[in-house]
């Protein structure tokens, strides 16, 4: 298959191709690896390869929606048996999975066919992907940007055109913020959505979630059909849904009634670029039919920011001293970067009563936004507070956690809350800055309706199409 042919083609394109006989698994496998190869020596976007497993399973049959196509896992969660997950993290490498988790059972029943696993922060912690372990991904659009994070190794090979969509999480923004960053589709589930067994049930109490990145809202949609509903043990689980993911994007939406804000929840105003995406799509909806009027939910920032932070601390504090348990390893300042490192010493410093407190707290802005969605299908806001920030704003060695963190504060000032509340969102590429850098625009909806997301993301994708949109590196 030409080069320029592969990337032409979304996964669900791939899958035809091969379904009618047009292509082998194995062609799409050798250029997906050559791609890798072209690619990553600029990018560091993969940074764990295993072709002889891919080459091995391209050679069996193969069904399910994307059967035959190339894919990638994320080095954060997405466990893959005899494959270390290392969470970008010196202390937790060398450890390959005893087992697949259930995820990547359902991504490889799908068809999907996994190349190696992808860049990303340190413990997942930042929106950048620049750990010392394995040095920043770069963005395809602009080499000296970041990818965002946490899923930027896997934003940056769907953007580069290397895989067509790519597995990744998000627990305070880690599906959008890539997306945004790297021009992609980025949904972020309803709580529950996606199982994390076949061990644990939730992480941090539901602020993370499972997902992909895509170059299309089809992939998305029809990734999700392929992995989302409860496994046995689960704590709990997202409401039903009425038909296929799949379906809803090529189902109309309904005219709907759409707030959308130009300024982050503390009142200041955004970066230029990000109002005016914001504005212009407000424009495009009125022009769709949508009732559309500027509007925030009431959320005590200051309330919201610190029972998030203790919750996710918690979480980072409880994953490294899990793995210690279970390794024979000890945790020390010399095995983690400097801001990591003190985050962890923060989150065993949570008492019990402080945490079940923060998430007493979480579940009250929960009703806030049930309150301010019982007037408005969705909210528009901009992904991120500003197109993405260049390589090295964030000092990943900083141990002074206030210093560190400063420059994420406006930098990610709408997506922890989808997280906190459990909603779904989605990430669109409907903007870029005058130099060619992506600036996401973000729809949050009810708690458990991403049909109404889906319907309204295809519907956007209709009429201001991105997919012959490339970077810099591309093909």
């Amino acid at each position: 298959m030409p080069v320029a042919e592969y990337a032409a083609y979304d996964g669900l394109g791939l899958a035809a191709l091969v379904a009618k006989g047009a292509v082998t698994p194995a062609e799409l496998v050798a250029e997906a690896i050559a791609r890798i190869e072209k690619h990553n020596p600029k990018l560091n976007a993969v940074i764990c390869k295993i072709y002889d497993q891919a080459r091995q399973t391209a050679a069996n049959s193969h069904d399910g929606a994307f059967q035959g196509v190339p894919f990638l896992l994320k080095d954060l969660l997405g466990n893959y048996e005899g494959v270390p997950t290392n969470n970008a993290c010196r202390f937790m490498t060398g450890v390959p999975a005893t087992r697949d988790d259930t995820l990547v059972v359902r991504f490889k029943r799908a068809g999907l066919i996994v190349l190696g696993k992808t860049n990303a922060p340190e413990c997942g912690i930042l929106p950048t992907s620049e750990s010392l372990l394995y040095g920043p991904c770069r963005n395809p659009w602009k080499l000296e940007y970041s990818t965002g994070g946490s899923s930027g190794g896997s934003a940056a090979a769907v953007a580069a055109g290397i895989v067509p969509l790519a597995h990744a999480n998000d627990g305070g923004g880690s599906i959008r913020i890539p997306a945004s960053c790297c021009g992609l589709v980025g949904l972020k589930p309803t709580r529950a959505r996606n199982p994390m067994g076949p061990d644990i049930g939730d992480f941090a109490n539901g602020l993370a979630v499972e997902g992909v990145v895509s170059r299309t809202v089809r992939d998305t949609a029809a990734a999700l059909d392929c992995t989302h509903g409860p496994e046995p043990g689960d704590p709990y689980y997202a409401p039903p849904v009425a038909r296929p993911f799949f379906e809803e994007v090529r189902t109309p939406p309904d005219r709907l009634r759409i707030a959308f804000s130009t300024r982050n929840l503390n009142g200041a105003r955004l970066h230029p670029d990000c109002v005016a995406a914001v504005e212009a799509t407000a424009k495009l909806l009125e022009d769709l039919g949508h009732i559309v009027e500027e509007a925030a939910p009431s959320v005590d920032m200051g309330m919201l920011t610190s029972a998030f932070m203790t919750v996710f601390i918690s979480g980072h504090a409880w994953v490294i001293d899990t793995f210690a348990m279970l390794h024979g390893r000890t945790p020390s300042e010399k095995d983690f970067e400097g801001l990591t490192w003190s985050l962890y010493q923060q989150g065993r410093q949570v008492t019990a009563t402080q945490y079940l407190l923060s998430i007493a707290m979480l579940q009250i802005t929960s009703r806030q936004m049930a309150r301010f969605h019982e007037t408005y299908d969705c909210w528009l806001t901009t992904t991120l507070g500003s197109p993405p920030i260049k390589i090295g704003t964030i000092d990943v060695n900083e141990p002074d956690v206030m210093k560190a963190m400063a420059p994420v504060m406006e930098y990610v000032p709408f997506t922890p809350l989808q997280n906190a509340t459990g909603q779904p969102a989605i990430s669109l590429p409907l903007h870029w800055t005058s130099d060619e850098l992506p600036v996401g625009v973000m729809f949050a909806g009810r708690f458990g309706d991403e049909a109404t997301l889906l319907r309204l993301a295809g519907q956007l994708e209709a009429a201001r199409p991105w997919r012959q949109r490339h970077p810099a590196i591309w093909d």
